[in-house]
C-alpha cells in the first residue's frame, strides 16, 4: 500500500500564505504528476508530504496513517531531489546503501538490496565508481537507487531531470516509466515541464498559486480543460486564444473581418453568447482555398520541423499571431502568403471573460 491523502493542507511563511488549503487523494500505485509554473507551490506540497517542511494546517496520511508529527525517515516515503546529493568520497554502492547502514540494517541485507536496485537501474558495472566518474544520467540513477533500496511506500520526485540535457531527459523519462511499471509503487513527481507531465503521469494535478486548478488524466486535461489556465499551460505550441465579438444577427466576429456562423464549428448558440473567446489547439486547423469563408491571415514566420510545419499567421484585429501546426505534406505556404484556415469540427473550446470553459448543454 502507498496511498497518500492530503486534507486541507496549508502552508504559510510568516504572513504569506503559499498553500491556502489543498485536498488530494493519491491512489496506491499510481504515478501522479504535479505540474505548474515556477512558484506555484508544487514543490512545497511535496516537501510537506516528505516532512521536510512543517504544516501550517491540515493533515497528511500515508498508507492511511497520519504522519503530521513523524519525521521524514519515519513516513515511509523516499525523496529524490533535483540535485543528486551524492557523497563524493563514497562509491556508487556506498552511496546507495548509506541510508540503510545508518538505520542499522545488516551488511548482508544492505548488499542484497543495493545489488538488486543496481540491476534494475543498470548500475551493476558502476558500483565501484565514484560520483565524479559518472555522467549526469548515471548520477541521477544512483540517487533513484538510493531511494529504491529503502523499499518505501511512495517515491517523491522533485524535478529530478531538470539538470540533464534534452536527450538524457528523454532517456530518463523512459527509464522512470519502466521503473514504475516494474515496481508498481506510488510515485508523486514534480515538474514544470508539461511534456514530462503528459508522458509520465497516470494523472496530472495542475497547480496555480498554491491551488489545484484541475486534476485528471493527461488526455482529459488536454482535450477538456476546465479553464484557460489549464488549456494554455498544457500543449506545445500553446493553444490559440481568439477573442470575439457576438452579434445576434451576424454571428460572431474574430479579429477585424472574420464573421462566422456558429453552427459550422459544432458549437451551440448558448455557448457563444456566454463566452468571450474561442480556443483552438495549433494542430486542429484546416487550410482552405482563399475564396472560401474562414479566418484569413498572412504568414509571418514558418518553423519547419521535418515531419510538421508550424505557421504563425498575422490576422487583422488580433494582437497575437494565430499558430497553426500542419503535417509537412499539407503545409503548402511561404512567408508572406495570405492563407485561409478553419478549425476542425468539434475541436473549438469556448471560454468566458473569467477564463472558465463554457460546455455545450446536453439535450
Amino acid at each position: 500500500m502507498g496511498s497518500i491523502s492530503l486534507k486541507n493542507v496549508a502552508k504559510r511563511f510568516g504572513d504569506v500564505e503559499v498553500i491556502p488549503g489543498v485536498n488530494l487523494e493519491v491512489k496506491d500505485g499510481e504515478f501522479l504528476v504535479f505540474v505548474g509554473p515556477s512558484g506555484c507551490g508544487k514543490s512545497t506540497i511535496l516537501r510537506l508530504i516528505a516532512g521536510l517542511e512543517p504544516l501550517s494546517g491540515g493533515e497528511i496520511f500515508i498508507d492511511e496513517k497520519k504522519v503530521n508529527d513523524l519525521g521524514p525517515a519515519d513516513r515511509g516515503a523516499a525523496m529524490v531531489f533535483q540535485s543528486y546529493a551524492l557523497y563524493p568520497h563514497m562509491t556508487v554502492e556506498e552511496n546507495m546503501g548509506f541510508g540503510l547502514r545508518m538505520g542499522g540494517t545488516k551488511k548482508t541485507e544492505v548488499r542484497e538490496r543495493v545489488r538488486a536496485a543496481a540491476d534494475k537501474l543498470k548500475l551493476t558495472e558502476l558500483l565501484n565508481r565514484f560520483p565524479k566518474q559518472l555522467s549526469g544520467g548515471q548520477r541521477q540513477r544512483v540517487a533513484i537507487g538510493r531511494a529504491i533500496v529503502r523499499r518505501p511506500a511512495a517515491f517523491l520526485f522533485d524535478e529530478p531531470l531538470s539538470n540533464l540535457d534534452a536527450s538524457l531527459r528523454v532517456q530518463m523519462r523512459i527509464e522512470l516509466a519502466k521503473l514504475h511499471a516494474d515496481l508498481r509503487t506510488t510515485m508523486v513527481y514534480v515538474t514544470h515541464d508539461q511534456t514530462e507531465a503528459m508522458t509520465l503521469g497516470d494523472r496530472i494535478a495542475v497547480f496555480n498559486a498554491g491551488r489545484i486548478e484541475q486534476l485528471g488524466t493527461p488526455m482529459a486535461l488536454y482535450h477538456q480543460p476546465d479553464n484557460l489556465f489549464v488549456a494554455q499551460f498544457l500543449g506545445s505550441p500553446k493553444i490559440n486564444v481568439l477573442p470575439y465579438v457576438w452579434d445576434s444577427t451576424k454571428g460572431f466576429t474574430i479579429g477585424r473581418d472574420n464573421t462566422i456562423a456558429t453552427d459550422t464549428l459544432g458549437l451551440s448558440a448558448s455557448q457563444i453568447t456566454k463566452g468571450s473567446s474561442l480556443a483552438v489547439r495549433p494542430e486542429a486547423w484546416h487550410v482552405l482555398p482563399n475564396e472560401q469563408a474562414g479566418i484569413k491571415g498572412q504568414v509571418e514566420f514558418l518553423e519547419n520541423l521535418g515531419d510538421a510545419v508550424i505557421a504563425y499567421l498575422q490576422v487583422a484585429g488580433l494582437q497575437n499571431p494565430l499558430v497553426v501546426k500542419l503535417p509537412a505534406e499539407r503545409a503548402h505556404m511561404q512567408h508572406g502568403d495570405t492563407v485561409t484556415v478553419w478549425p476542425a469540427a468539434n475541436q473549438t473550446m469556448v471560454f468566458d471573460a473569467q477564463g472558465k470553459r463554457i460546455v455545450k448543454e446536453s439535450k
